[in-house]
């Protein structure tokens, strides 16, 4: 009678402990990609190993940098993105919260996919057209 009484809450409790990580882990708060420069890639943790990075986001020549600071679990990816190291790449990404320890990543944004991107130039004055199609001077773009 006494070890029903102590087994089942603690079973119920474990259970719903599970059920818990199982939501999180695998339900995405929201998604999306963000393209520039990985900057930064390393393999940390003490026990739980996880691959964090660090995107470099430029969006016009002067503007300050903006960094977006990533986890990959997955070692297929992180391979890829070391592929790409110093090349434009789009990360896609989940983001995931409620994680209560740092063991699953440092950051709440998981990369599950990367794509390279063509470069794009920087240089004052002329417009980046999309698609591969050739840049003009920003005063031809104006003009009638």
């Amino acid at each position: 009678m006494t070890f029903k009484r102590l087994i089942l809450p603690l079973l119920i409790l474990v259970a719903l402990v599970a059920a818990y990580f199982a939501v999180v882990l695998n339900w995405s708060y929201s998604s999306g990609e963000r393209a520039g420069w990985v900057q930064k890639f390393s393999h940390k943790g003490w026990v739980c190993k996880t691959w964090e990075g660090e995107l470099a986001l430029v969006s016009m020549p002067g503007a300050p940098l903006e960094k977006f600071f990533f986890t990959v679990t997955d070692d297929a990816v992180a391979e890829q993105i070391n592929r790409h190291m110093g090349q434009r790449v789009a990360l896609h990404y989940d983001q995931r919260v409620g994680l209560p320890t740092s063991c699953f990543g440092e950051t709440r944004y998981y990369v599950s996919k990367v794509t390279a991107v063509g470069d794009i130039s920087l240089s004052p004055g002329v417009v980046v057209q999309p698609h591969g199609e050739p840049a003009m001077p920003a005063s031809a773009a104006s003009a009638p």
